[in-house]
């Protein structure tokens, strides 16, 4: 029902930043939920961040926050993960999700996936 390709992902080093993008398109007119996810090697995929239809409200786990930022924009289908002072335990896969009916908290929530973009920080 929504395609969604992630972009921004690299190589940096500890403390460094990165803005991960999501591109969202479909054939409704519905608006989405969205959120992050993430998936070390070995690792089962964890929430990282989630944002409401309005962009008012967001959700993030302990770990990230005040550190990571998500954002949306609305008119251009797309959502945004800033992520500041990066640390080598934030190395994953990172793939955005999506809902039309609920915050994306947990995997269980998540109608729809990105391919997800590698994020790797050095020590």
């Amino acid at each position: 029902q929504v395609q969604l390709v992630e972009s921004g992902g690299g190589l940096v080093q500890a403390g460094g930043s990165l803005r991960l993008s999501c591109a969202a398109s479909g054939r409704t007119s519905s608006s989405y939920n969205m959120g992050w996810f993430r998936q070390a090697p070995g690792k089962e995929r964890e929430f990282v961040a989630a944002i409401n239809l309005s962009g008012v409200n967001t959700v993030y786990v302990d770990p990230v926050k005040g550190r990571f930022t998500i954002s949306r924009d609305n008119a251009k289908n797309a959502v945004y993960l800033q992520m500041n002072s990066l640390k080598p335990e934030d190395t994953a896969v990172y793939y955005c999700a999506a809902s039309r009916y609920r915050m994306v908290i947990a995997v269980m929530f998540v109608d729809d996936w990105g391919q997800g973009t590698q994020v790797t920080v050095s020590s």
